[in-house]
């Protein structure tokens, strides 16, 4: 008889699992194999006296370009011409880190408009106030 339970790792809807192993193990998934989207990971467990157990963990794999798009929300209700800051860049390889391209821009929100107002308007509040001459 065993003394060690044994898993068998199965990846979407496969019935042929991508990997049997003896616990305990360290395993590698490749996602390059895997097209970009939602994915399920599901892993049996037996034990040596037979019983069995199930972990199924839905993961994304997004191995191809990152795309950021600013000028239009997920579910927007729009109308006439609507202006689109579209940005992709690829990762580069897991040993280097490819800088051109990696940040995408934003426009500056409202709000930092208002705070830079509020605080000129301030700024001439308190230097008209401090330098004003009180006539008695």
């Amino acid at each position: 008889m065993k003394d060690h339970s044994t898993v068998f790792i199965f990846i979407d809807d496969d019935k042929t699992p991508a990997a049997y192993l003896q616990t305990p193990v360290q395993f590698k998934l490749d996602t390059n194999k895997l097209t970009d989207g939602m994915h399920t990971l599901k892993i049996v467990s037996k034990d040596p006296a037979g019983k069995e157990g199930i972990r199924v963990i839905p993961f994304e794999v997004r191995n191809g370009p990152a795309v950021a798009v600013e000028g239009i929300k997920e579910n927007a209700v729009v109308d006439g011409i609507v202006p689109l800051m579209i940005n992709a860049y690829g990762k580069g390889d897991q040993r280097s880190f490819v800088i051109t391209g990696s940040e995408t821009p934003q426009s500056i929100p409202f709000w930092i408009y208002v705070l830079i107002i509020s605080f000129c308007a301030w700024a001439v509040y308190y230097l008209v106030s401090s330098v004003a001459i009180k006539l008695v």
